[in-house]
């Protein structure tokens, strides 16, 4: 099928095509092996991928709307495709962003020489609601606070940016690996012929990512994955990487301290558990500690946690390095502790928090995007030109309420990607998500989680509100 009636836009980068029509170098093999299928052919390709996710039963809550509840996350058949050259350059930003984030955790709950030397304000990091004066005096194994990572990533036609660091709990790459599950069994000749990188061995690196920061002295540790139970939206990945590491899945019920330890039940007793892969939000992690009326933790984790005898990944307490008001100081933060200038780009932000930053965002609310600072998931947040002017005043209320709590960016150009929608293929907005694991080196598959803007012009990707997903191929060359 052609792409004759495919709309390429200057104003875009398109993840396939240059400005002329013509296809990308690194996207030749794949535009052949396109447009040689029949509508017929992409149609059915489409149903199979689709279905695969429904026989899997992969899914996703969409909070919002009058159907709200459990549905299929839509995958599109059409891969995005990277060069090498690209993806390297990725790498090697991803991996320096992280490294000076865990440097940042370390410090900001002991010395504090980042505010001590006013690369910071005091009241960015002390005032953040995710920053855990409990962790103050604790150091992570190995300095890993952060051992699995999910940055966002966007293209514009100036190049990629971080669009947002995921620190607490990142979740999505279940869908990126049953993404190219189906995706390469349905274009399994060009995925031959284009030589793509592997993401499949990823819960192989989370597994040695994991061992790598067992508390000292354990050389074989026992590996739990704790879960808030069936009814969280992303139970089926919990699902999915406790057997890929080959641990157990628990909730919070299954486990107790006993003499500073962790122990989860089992059918022959107690058996010591050394490292916790925690998809459970810091407030609900122990209710000795945070939240009492929490039954999702375990009463007295955090002292054993304290004491060295468990690993939690992450730590608590790293929510404060993915807040959108420290996410403008990144590139500070890079350049303070690596004394490298940073390899991605920050999107530039305004900070209300600042006066400058308040009296610029009200002024042009009609193009921006503001967010507030904890957000996530596309939610709290103003799309300016997709706003009425009664949404603008509201929200505009919102933030002189509170000005503290709410950031703005300029409304991006994202790429966009050719799409099967409706038997025809159609760009939309896409961005990337890479999984970045820490323990005593940095590990990424070649890859990610490719989520898109589904309908015609929508700049928001998220899955929990609908947005759909797509495999992402990088080339060896």
């Amino acid at each position: 099928m052609d792409f004759k009636s495919y709309e390429i836009e200057s104003s875009f980068y398109d993840e396939m095509f240059k400005v002329d029509g013509s296809p990308r170098a690194h996207c030749v093999e794949l535009h052949s092996t396109l447009t040689d299928l029949t509508q017929l052919e992409l149609s059915t390709m489409q149903e199979r991928v689709t279905r695969s996710f429904y026989n899997e039963g992969i899914t996703f809550i969409v909070y919002g709307d009058e159907a709200a509840g459990e549905r299929i996350i839509p995958i599109d058949c059409v891969p995005r495709v990277l060069a090498n050259a690209e993806w390297r350059h990725i790498e090697s930003g991803l991996d320096q962003r992280l490294r000076a984030l865990n440097l940042f955790l370390e410090d900001v709950y002991n010395e504090a020489r980042i505010i001590a030397d006013g690369v910071i304000p005091v009241d960015v990091i002390r005032g953040c609601p995710q920053y855990r004066i409990e962790m103050r005096g604790l150091s992570a194994p190995y300095g890993a606070w952060v051992a699995v990572c999910g940055t966002d990533l966007v293209r514009t036609n100036d190049g990629f940016r971080v669009l947002e660091d995921n620190l607490r709990v990142p979740s999505g790459v279940s869908y990126m690996i049953a993404t190219r599950k189906a995706v390469k069994a349905n274009l399994r000749n060009a995925y031959r012929r284009s030589q793509v990188l592997d993401v499949e061995h990823y819960g192989k690196l989370l597994l040695r990512t994991l061992r790598d920061i067992a508390p000292p002295g354990v050389s074989d540790p026992t590996i739990a994955l704790l879960t808030p139970g069936v009814y969280n939206s992303a139970f089926y990945e919990h699902m999915f990487l406790a057997s890929e590491l080959d641990a157990e899945l628990v909730e919070g019920r299954d486990l107790i301290v006993n003499d500073g330890y962790v122990y989860m039940r089992t059918t022959l007793g107690l058996r010591r558990v050394d490292v916790i892969y925690r998809r459970v939000d810091d407030d609900f992690i122990d209710p000795l500690v945070f939240r009492p009326d929490s039954y999702l933790g375990v009463p007295g984790l955090l002292h054993a946690y304290r004491l060295g005898n468990v690993t939690l990944a992450n730590a608590p307490g790293t929510g404060v390095a993915d807040d959108k008001s420290v996410y403008a100081y990144v590139p500070d933060i890079i350049r303070y502790y690596l004394n490298e200038e940073p390899i991605l780009a920050n999107v530039q932000t305004n900070l209300c928090r600042q006066p400058e930053g308040l009296e610029y965002t009200l002024d042009n609310l009609e193009n921006l995007v503001v967010k507030q600072v904890g957000g996530s998931g596309g939610y709290g947040m103003l799309i300016g030109p997709h706003a009425t002017p009664e949404e603008r005043d509201a929200f505009a209320r919102e933030i002189q309420a509170d000005p503290a709590n709410y950031i703005s960016q300029p409304v991006l150009d994202l790429s966009r990607a050719p799409c099967l929608i409706d038997d025809e293929f159609e760009p939309r907005h896409v961005d990337l998500r890479p999984f970045i694991l820490r323990g005593h080196e940095t590990r990424i598959v070649p890859g990610g989680l490719c989520r898109i803007a589904l309908p015609r012009g929508s700049l928001v990707v998220n899955s929990s509100q609908g947005g759909g997903a797509k495999d992402i191929w990088v080339l060896p060359t």
